[in-house]
């Protein structure tokens, strides 16, 4: 059954900080804004163009929030039905609204394009079609239904994430019959070895970079990762928690992750050791909660932006295709005026509202959508009025 569980704030603040460096991957690696800001200064690293890479971190977490919320060493009765409720209205709502947001923007573009009102539109994008649509509303893109990235891109791991929630809940299922937690351990690390021979035999994938061709197995493979961490972590006795090995363990953890993340578009193979870093900095922020880093990671700031971490992950992409035409209507002139006084003043000046837009966006989007949406689909599903309320566990998505 669901188990209400201590929140981690630092993991909370950990997504946050993880979704808006994908805001800003995004935004390096935009074709349309290379070419209008060719100086992009501080943000044309290799660390921002490799932020994609935090898409696994975003796994691990949910694996880790996701256990610790239905895992106990002692099963009761696990409600298979309740579990893929929660998971459909804790991710659904927020989906379905982004994706109607890019086809009522598709169908403006349209119209305005026809009345000559947009000369700078690009040519339509082919992938933004009546297939993708349906199949986006099934959440069934990262299942290799299509070839290519459609609609709202980033929203590929929401599928990614509704079928692994079933594998696990399957799972549970299985486990519960025994009630022995080392089954679910076993499974587990099973789970997590398969996933990695598909990924590297069967689909002949060189790097962790996959996701409308089967992102569902990367997905697997870093989920249940999280879901050893969690057991692991639980497992611990109090006395093995040593307050300066933890934090030792934190701080490496985090130069390691910044390191892998910078380093795994030059060594492609070194994404497949990133699921494990990501699985140790976070295994050692629940470990050891009182150190130093998590109570950096704990202030108010950082535990707002965790909490709108899905709407940050969700918004972000509209919020860039918003930047690129707006960027287009001004023309290269206007915007290189900045450049020619500083260089990279332009880019700086560009990426700091692009993230201000997706604050602003992923606020109104957490409140108005977000929380409403979960709590209604609850009750149309459960057929009465929403008693489970909004999951403690959201979190395992907010990116």
């Amino acid at each position: 059954m669901h188990h209400r569980r201590a929140h981690y704030l630092p993991l909370d603040s950990v997504r946050g900080i993880a979704a808006l460096s994908v805001v800003v991957h995004h935004f390096v690696i935009s074709q349309t804004l290379s070419t209008l800001f060719p100086n992009k200064a501080w943000i044309d690293t290799p660390f921002f163009h490799n932020a994609w890479l935090f898409v696994d971190l975003f796994f691990v977490l949910s694996g880790i929030v996701i256990s610790r919320s239905y895992v106990q060493s002692e099963f009761g009765k696990f409600p298979f039905r309740e579990f893929v409720i929660r998971r459909l209205a804790r991710i659904y709502p927020l989906h379905i609204a982004t994706l109607f947001a890019f086809l009522l923007f598709r169908l403006v573009k349209l119209g305005l394009i026809a009345s000559g009102g947009a000369h700078f539109a690009p040519a339509e994008a082919p992938v933004n079609n009546a297939y993708s649509f349906f199949i986006n509303v099934l959440l069934l893109h990262a299942l290799g239904f299509v070839p290519y990235l459609s609609w709202n891109g980033p929203s590929w791991s929401i599928s990614a994430e509704f079928y692994t929630y079933l594998v696990f809940g399957a799972v549970v299922v299985v486990v519960q019959r025994g009630g022995d937690i080392r089954v679910l351990r076993g499974i587990s690390a099973g789970l997590v070895a398969v996933s990695l021979v598909v990924i590297i035999f069967v689909l002949g994938k060189d790097s962790m970079d996959f996701h409308y061709d089967f992102g569902f197995v990367r997905c697997v493979l870093s989920f249940f990762l999280g879901v050893l961490t969690a057991n692991f972590v639980a497992s611990l006795p109090p006395q093995q928690r040593q307050a300066r090995l933890w934090s030792t363990v934190q701080i490496a953890a985090v130069a390691a992750a910044g390191i892998v993340v910078s380093l795994v578009g030059a060594f492609h193979a070194i994404g497949f050791v990133a699921p494990l870093v990501f699985a140790i900095l976070l295994g050692s922020l629940m470990a050891h909660p009182e150190g130093v880093l998590p109570r950096l990671l704990s202030v108010a700031p950082l535990v707002w932006l965790g909490k709108r971490s899905y709407s940050i992950y969700m918004v972000h992409a509209f919020a860039l295709v918003l930047m690129e035409y707006a960027a287009r209507g001004l023309g290269t002139e206007r915007l290189q005026i900045l450049d020619r006084a500083i260089p990279g003043a332009g880019a700086t000046l560009a990426v700091a509202v692009l993230v201000a837009a997706v604050l602003i966006m992923s606020d109104l989007t957490f409140r108005l959508i977000e929380a409403p949406g979960s709590s209604a689909v609850l009750k149309l599903l459960n057929r009465g009025p929403a008693r489970l309320g909004a999951p403690a566990e959201s979190g395992a998505l907010r990116r």
